[in-house]
This record gives structure tokens, sequence and C-alpha cells, in this order.
């Protein structure tokens, strides 16, 4: 059985680009699947095909759920990958999105399987979305970092080269496909504050949808996504003001970002324990921290 299934074949997209994005290791705080679902939504994308999950993930790290039809029958989801296209009549191209966790196996295969794809559509370029965690404070605009197979492209959107070296995902695993195949490609990478990691990061999510717009041309309205950002920031704020070593740990990232130097503070608490206790306090602020609307 093929892993692609196809729901029906989206004839007549315009010079599409595919834009991808996948839950896990390349997604920290959530950015970048809030970004690729944001833009879905705000473009009334519609589903046309998934991938079947059974060759490329490991069901004991990406679990399947379980949920109630009618009440009272259960229906197993699997964890797949969806294609959504989204035709925008007014922007120079459409768009087809990938979204999805990132996969356990066979990552050659896999993005063979989404090169294949993008070819048969008749891509012109293939995007992927990421978000890294970084030494960076949330009080400074979000960084947004770039490779592409066009230099041009770089220059065009004031985007800083990437000098990383290490550890890679599934984002640059497919982005390295694309190269080997010939087909135009670029990757958007947002950096995210590591202390705090494990909220929702709309502000990181807005800065990838804005790259992107300029990236595709096609634009997107982003009032909720703004609305949310802002949310995020008072929420951090006040907890950041609350607690004076967390402040004096942002103030640190701050000079190091080549603000305005402060006093070198003190002997200050770890990372994780920033984190820890700004999560706490997040939470105790309701829910599980600033609510992401429309990014989720």
């Amino acid at each position: 059985m093929q892993p692609l299934r196809w729901e029906h074949r989206p004839d007549g997209l315009r010079a599409p680009a595919l834009v991808c994005a996948f839950k896990g290791w390349n997604d920290a705080a959530d950015a970048a699947s809030s970004a690729i679902t944001f833009v879905g939504a705000a473009l009334g994308a519609s589903r046309f095909a998934t991938i079947d999950p059974e060759e490329f993930y490991d069901f004991q790290a990406t679990r399947p759920r379980v949920k109630l039809v009618d009440g009272h029958a259960r229906e197993v989801v699997w964890p797949e990958v969806e294609l959504f296209e989204a035709r925008i009549p007014r922007a120079p191209r459409d768009l087809v999105l990938l979204a999805g966790s990132e996969p356990s196996f066979r990552w050659r295969t896999f993005s063979k399987l989404i090169v294949e794809l993008a070819e048969v559509l008749g891509a012109q370029l293939v995007v992927t979305l990421g978000a890294l965690l970084a030494d960076v404070p949330h009080t400074r605009p979000v960084s947004v970092t770039g490779l592409t197979s066009d230099p041009a492209l770089i220059a065009r959107l004031g985007l800083a080269p990437s000098s990383y070296e290490g550890p890679t995902g599934i984002v640059g695993v497919l982005h390295a496909a694309c190269q080997q195949a010939g087909l135009p490609s670029a990757s958007l990478w947002a950096a995210v504050p590591h202390y705090i990691a494990a909220t929702p990061n709309p502000k990181a999510a807005l800065a990838l949808v804005r790259k992107l717009e300029g990236l595709v041309g096609v634009a997107v309205d982003a009032s909720d996504l703004e609305g949310a950002a802002a949310d995020y920031d008072r929420q951090v704020n006040l907890a950041v003001q609350s607690d004076p070593d967390v402040q004096a740990f942002v103030e640190r990232l701050e000079a190091a970002a080549g603000d305005e130097p402060s006093d070198e503070p003190g002997q200050l608490p770890s990372g994780e324990t920033i984190a820890r206790d700004l999560q706490r306090f997040l939470r105790q602020r309701g829910g599980d921290g600033p609510e992401a609307s429309g990014a989720s």
C-alpha cells in the first residue's frame, strides 16, 4: 500500500509553493506548527491527502489517540501527516501546506516522498518552517534565520544566514533532499527564548508567518495572531517583573544581545530554574501559559 493517500488531486494550482512544518524537535514552543496552522485557517485551506504513519512513526513515541464517537463508540486516531491546498486568487501563487509530527523512521524515504509530491503538484518552491531554542530575551523582536538554495532570497528578505552545525531534524533532511533534487527550497527558523520554551510562543509564530509572506508573496490577515503575541508579551513581562532573579537573568541576556550595558548581576539561578519559575507563574495565572489565539 502506498503511504500517500489521496482524498482528491488538486488541479490547476498556480505556481504553488509547498510549505512544511513538523511538531517535535524542530518546533520549539510550538512556533512552526502554530504558524502553519494559522496560515491554513486564515486562507481557508482544505485537506486533499494524508501520509499513512505505519512506515514512519514509532507509536510509543508518537502515540495514537482514542476518542469517543457519538458518545460511546471508540475510534483510534493515528498521527497522520496532512496535506492542504490553499487557493489565493489575488496572490501570485497558491500554497500547499504539509503539517504533522516529525517522523521517527526512514527519513530519507519520507523526504523523497515529499519531493516527489512537490514535483507532481508542480511546486516551484519548498519552504520548511522551524523554531529553535536560543539565548535570546523575549523583549526583543524575534530573529528569523534562513537557509535557501537561492542566495538572492537571503538578500531580498533580509535573512541572517545560519551558521549552525550539529544535529538536525526532519526539516534539515527535507531541505537537503530538495537541494539534491534541484528543487528550489528555503528553510526559515525562529529563535525562541530557552527560558520559556514550554509555553506556546505566538510571537515567534507571527515572525515566521511574516517572513513566509515575503518569501512566497502571499498576504495573510494575522490580526488574531498579533493579538495573541501582544497578550503573550504582557503575561511574560508580568512574570519577569514579579521575580528580581528572573528580571536580572533577562537583563543579562539583553546586555549580551547588544543593548545598553547593565550592572553585572551577582550569582543567578540556572536557566532551568528560571524556566521552571516562569512556567509556574504563568500556570498560576490560568491555564498552561499565554493563549495563542488562532495559533494552536
